[in-house]
């Protein structure tokens, strides 16, 4: 049947009064409405009024016509309010764009509707910073401190409160990221996103909430429970995610009824999913709390509870009691897998926590004897005044008495008496929750698995001028990060030569190179320092130089990184009794290390004391220190002392380090830290601004929060300061790092900017938020900037490649090969400049950090953010204004490696299987060794008269040869350009002095566009799929889906995430082969000589005995003591030489008076 061509005759049967025709007109229109809906939509008004004409037996059919009109007219609001008029007509289970589009306008008004009615809650009122920094800022004109203030500064051109109808902050936001502090959720801003007038005029709350209803139970049926929960979350409405989650765990009882082979468990997966919605898209941290209280609430509930799930739960909530309840609880089912799993909770607990958390957690266990650390320097609850302090520890919520914490919190006394075992256990998650196995663990694996390749840092080393100050200190970073953790510090051994020519802040630098060589040696690292450590001065003697006991005690913080038990106590006290001001800066640096997010109130007055005498060198330092000690308390009283001081100072320094030390206070923060953000924004000091930045980007830190960013990108285009550009473009990488593939294409543009500070911040944005992963997108913007005409925009692109390109072989990423390539050119090239030599010798270090065994990470293994690698970052990009802040990096190094430790915490000797090719994760290949052959051969060049009369002689002689011979010879012209009398050189010699070959150079060019060498493909292409790897060995994280324990005697808890894993041994009554630890061989410290020649001397000594012995660390650091506590010449303590007398001057005319 042919279909109408014209709706005339059927629009004029609508104001016919006969109730037949205008129901036959409708149910014609409903049919042909697609094609005929441009006439109808003239009369679309008599289509309303039978609607609302309650004598109309067809209501619902007037309401579907009229929904589709308004479709097609695009008005999405009118067509959703009528379409839900329809009741049953409106069926969702046909398949349209019709039908697809009113459910998504149901779905987006449900949201927003919800939202509405459920307004954002605060985390809690303590979390809350007061009304407002007294001492703070000055107000604006409008006397607004926090409105406009975080749009731009005062002194910008865009400085107006609304700002133009095309700024950045001004267009909407077309993310998908939920923010639900926002009206409506996660679509506010989006045109018709709101609940609609009409929703509320015409009372359809209830068919939406019908239609709603309909929608949940098709995806409960069809197993997409996923789609419910998000709508649940974004909407707020905990009780329909509370449905959401019983219901799939009822759907999934039903199912384990009937047994099958590819089951997999819902609730389990579905559990994980919220809890990485929760974490990593809701930027709300009250609504956050209140949906981790309510999945720790079912998790509780289940019969056999997901234990690795709760302890997520209580670590995002900061709940130390909860902690320590659960793993009480999990000991006392004297269950060996239970207790293997609350081991394992113990390892994720310590990666994951603060150091605050984890002595909370202890001190709540039982214990035979108050634990080690218990009366050293910790933070104490209450404050010198008897009130409660103002710090609250990183997304603390108060006990409250609902039914999670009073049901986990009934335990919370101790137990009055264990039994041994028990108490052995506890003590064994004691020792775990102090890191000690951990970081012993991991000590071990960079010793047994370092690929260091010596041919690249002797290179770097020959390639600069150890006098030149900034390149002995690019050297000492590059020994510093290729050597990081392993405790291998030969280098400073093999070259004492090279070590003394460190002078002042070289020395400071390289002295605390060691405490990165030897991060989480803590049982040795005292006794290797102990040289270099600040002694009592005694008159007539050699005390050292102050720059290596600075650097001493910079590096005793950093052995000791985020772990306050054993060497706090000891910095502290050399901190507290140094006069000198290299001391105190050396001394302020490794308290902040060491004592990072203790919040200890004692050692926070001991460096505001320092840093009141306004002291410039060591006042930077103190500022940052007293930011690491208060890591993320938001301590209000903090902040107010340090942003008066900021405004009295008259040092830029100062200022400097109060502002980042500002920023650590509020790491974590979020909405918290907006009124500091907007105050510090509104600053006229560049620096303060700068600080602001810095605090929106660790206060929002791996949230990809929009508000944070777009603020970012505004300020990164319209501040009058490069400094703060430079930063704002810098912290997009901090906000986004979670999302990687999305800063590309966000920094594209900032990329090209005329602004050489916005390259650089851009190049720096993708290092920062890429790192370790190889992103093809960043590494294309990256390689264009390494031509750059500006020198420090050079060296940032090489430090953001090698960042993104660490633990890369050719397999993974075939430009990993050009880019090593690339480095090593920059160093040995005449004619690059300094800056960018400094950055390529460092970017090598990178590159290779700790031994080819190390990532660099934001986030742990387990998904959480990675504190003390987000500080080390925040702090590293501070190298612009002081290198000795490089060494922060190394807090970013996390090692790849998969350890299994049994029941009895020891490592067990066996293997598990990778099901990939051993060559795509495999090592670099080390680099051959021809460097060092090139400068013997320009030796070879032939500069005598003799040689070349001789040359010629023999010329002459094979000529006279040729002419005797009875056959016609061809004479033979000669090559254009040939000279007889030419220099004989080698051709590498001519490679050595950085000259190319041009067909050196195509085949640079050319192995940019290849993809992996051939000789690897034809290599990975004839190995087998599948290799065994002994345990703790490196396994790279793109590589732990491929671990598998096919080994029938050792499984493990969980499924692997790096790091330490704990594994059940099933056959525990056979033997087991155990493997040795070799770093735990002591090291013997050699005491400090009294005199240059006898340190060298009983070096040299000590070499030859210990010759062939192999034990750790075999005298690196005592060598170098020798040389690095002489005394600088024009140092401290050195007696100033004798104004030479005056010079007699004769006149000639003196000799004829």
């Amino acid at each position: 049947m042919v279909g109408l061509t014209s709706a005339a005759g059927l629009v004029g049967f609508l104001s016919e009064p006969d109730t037949e025709l205008q129901v036959f007109a409708l149910r014609k229109l409903n049919d042909e409405i697609n094609s005929l809906w441009t006439e109808v939509a003239g009369s679309v008004g008599e289509i309303e009024a039978l609607y609302e004409d309650e004598a109309f037996p067809e209501r619902e059919l007037a309401a579907l016509v009229a929904a589709k009109v308004y479709y097609n007219l695009q008005e999405y609001n009118e067509s959703m309010v009528f379409a839900l008029g329809a009741g049953k007509l409106f069926n969702l289970d046909n398949e349209g764009e019709f039908e697809d589009t009113i459910i998504s306008k149901c779905v987006d008004t449900y949201i927003a509707l919800s939202a509405m009615f459920n307004p954002a809650a605060p985390a809690s009122t303590a979390n809350q910073a007061p009304p407002q920094l007294t001492t703070a800022f000055p107000s604006t004109s409008n006397g607004a401190t926090s409105t406009s203030a975080g749009l731009a500064s005062p002194t910008t051109p865009f400085s107006q409160s609304t700002l133009p109808s095309r700024s950045l902050l001004s267009r909407q936001d077309s993310s998908t990221t939920f923010d639900p502090s926002l009206p409506g959720g996660g679509n506010a801003g989006v045109p018709g996103a709101h609940p609609s007038p009409l929703i509320l005029q015409r009372g359809i709350q209830k068919q939406l909430h019908t239609v709603i209803e309909q929608l949940f139970e098709r995806c409960y049926k069809e197993g997409r429970y996923y789609q419910v929960v998000g709508i649940a979350i974004e909407a707020r409405n905990l009780e329909k995610l509370r449905q959401a989650i019983l219901r799939a765990s009822d759907d999934q009882a039903k199912k384990r009824s009937v047994p099958r082979e590819d089951s997999v468990d819902i609730g389990k997966d579905l559990m994980e999913y919220v809890l990485e919605i929760c974490m990593g898209v809701v930027q709300e941290r009250g609504l956050r709390n209140e949906i981790l209280r309510l999945i720790l609430d079912l998790l509780n509930d289940i019969p056999a509870p997901e234990y690795f799930s709760i302890a997520k739960c209580i670590v995002y909530l900061n709940e130390s009691t909860m902690a320590s309840d659960l793993l009480r609880r999990l000991v006392n089912k004297a269950d060996p897998k239970l207790l293997a799993v609350a081991y394992q909770i113990a390892f994720d607990m310590y990666d994951n926590s603060t150091q605050e958390f984890l002595k909370k957690v202890r001190s709540n266990l039982p214990s035979a004897s108050p634990p080690a650390s218990e009366n050293i320097g910790v933070a104490e609850t209450v404050g010198d005044n008897g009130q409660e302090p103002e710090s609250q520890p990183l997304l603390e919520e108060p006990n409250t008495t609902g039914g999670i914490v009073t049901s986990i919190n009934g335990a919370s006394e101790k137990l009055e008496s264990s039994s041994p075992e028990e108490q052995k256990a506890f003590d064994s998650i004691g020792e775990i929750l102090q890191g000690t196995k951990t970081i012993e663990l991991d000590l071990e694996f960079l010793y047994r698995n370092n690929r260091t390749d010596k041919n690249i840092l002797n290179k770097i080393k020959d390639s600069l001028e150890a006098r030149n100050s900034i390149f002995h200190t690019a050297v000492s970073l590059a020994n510093a990060f290729m050597h990081a953790g392993t405790t291998n510090d030969r280098f400073f051994r093999d070259n004492l030569e090279w070590l003394g020519k460190a002078v002042n802040w070289s020395k400071f630098t390289a002295t605390a190179a060691l405490g990165v060589i030897h991060r989480g040696n803590l049982g040795q690292g005292q006794k290797l320092l102990e040289p270099y450590l600040p002694k009592d001065r005694i008159e007539g003697t050699n005390t050292g130089s102050a720059y290596s006991q600075g650097g001493s005690l910079y590096a005793l913080g950093l052995i000791y990184a985020n772990h306050e038990a054993l060497a706090l106590d000891l910095i502290r006290g050399h901190f507290k009794k140094a006069t000198e001001e290299v001391v105190q800066h050396g001394g302020a640096l490794g308290l902040g290390v060491a004592g990072m997010a203790t919040g200890d109130q004692g050692i926070y007055e001991d460096l505001r004391s320092v840093l009141y005498a306004d002291s410039a060198l060591n006042g930077e330092a103190v500022g940052i220190a007293m930011g690491l000690i208060m890591l993320g308390t938001g301590n209000f009283q903090a902040l107010e002392d340090m942003i008066q001081y900021a405004h009295e100072t008259q040092h830029e320094k100062i200022v400097r380090g109060l502002a980042l030390g500002m920023a650590l206070i509020m790491y974590g923060r979020q909405e918290t830290a907006d009124e500091l953000v907007n105050g510090l924004l509104d600053d006229p000091d560049p620096i303060l601004r700068y600080g602001g930045i810095q605090t929106l980007a660790l206060a929002y830190c791996g949230t990809g929060s929009n508000k944070a960013v777009r603020k970012l990108l505004h300020v990164a285009v319209s501040d009058v300061s490069d400094d703060v550009r430079r930063i704002a473009v810098m912290s997009l990488g901090f906000i986004l790092f979670r999302k990687p593939n999305s800063v590309p294409r966000m920094v594209e543009l900032l990329s090209e900017s005329y602004n050489p500070h916005v390259r650089y911040g851009a190049a720096m944005a993708l290092g920062i938020s890429c790192a370790g992963t190889g992103l093809d997108e960043a590494i294309d913007l990256l390689e264009p900037m390494i031509k750059d005409p500006t020198d420090f925009v050079r060296q940032g692109a090489l430090i953001s490649l090698s960042m993104i390109m660490v633990q890369q072989n050719e397999a993974m990423n075939p430009k990993v090969g050009t880019i090593r390539k690339t480095l090593q050119k920059a160093i040995g090239d005449r004619h690059e400049d300094a800056m960018t030599k400094f950055g390529s010798a460092v970017s090598l270090g990178i590159i290779d950090a700790g031994g080819r065994n190390c990532t660099i990470s934001l986030q742990t293994q387990t998904g959480n953010l990675n504190m003390a690698g987000i500080v080390g970052m925040a702090v590293f990009t501070q190298y612009w204004y002081w290198f000795p802040l490089t060494h922060f990096l190394s807090l970013s190094f996390s090692p790849t490696s998969v350890i299994a430790l049994d029941q009895d915490l020891e490592v067990p000797s066996f293997k598990f299987h990778s099901a990939t090719r051993p060559s795509l994760f495999d090592y670099p290949p080390e680099q051959e060794a021809k460097v060092e052959d090139a400068p013997e051969k320009v030796k070879t060049a032939v500069l005598s008269t003799t040689a070349q009369a001789k040359r010629r002689a023999q010329k002459k002689e094979k000529q006279q040869r040729r002419e005797s011979m009875d056959i016609d010879h061809t004479p033979t012209t000669p090559k254009v350009g040939s000279n007889e009398d030419k220099m004989d050189t080698d051709e590498p010699a001519l490679k050595a002095d950085g000259e190319k070959p041009e067909s050196a150079d195509k085949e640079v060019e050319d192995s940019k566009t290849t993809s992996p060498p051939e000789g690897l493909r034809k290599k990975m292409e004839k190995e087998k799929v599948g290799c065994e790897l002994e345990n703790m060995s490196r396994v790279l994280p793109a590589q732990l889906k491929f671990i598998s324990f096919p080994d029938g005697r050792y499984e493990p808890v969980k499924k692997p995430t790096g790091g330490v894993v704990l594994v059940i041994d099933n056959r525990p009554t056979e033997p087991k082969s155990l493997m040795e630890l070799k770093a735990r061989k002591n090291i013997k410290a050699a005491a400090a000589p009294q005199t240059l020649q006898d340190r060298i001397n009983d070096v040299y000594n000590l070499e030859n005995n210990r010759a062939g012995a192999g034990s750790l660390g075999t005298g690196g650091a005592a060598a170098g003591a020798g040389v690095l506590n002489a005394m600088d010449e024009g140092g401290e303590g050195v007696e100033e030489a004798d104004v030479p007398r005056e010079f007699e001057y004769h006149s000639d005319n003196e000799g004829e008076e």
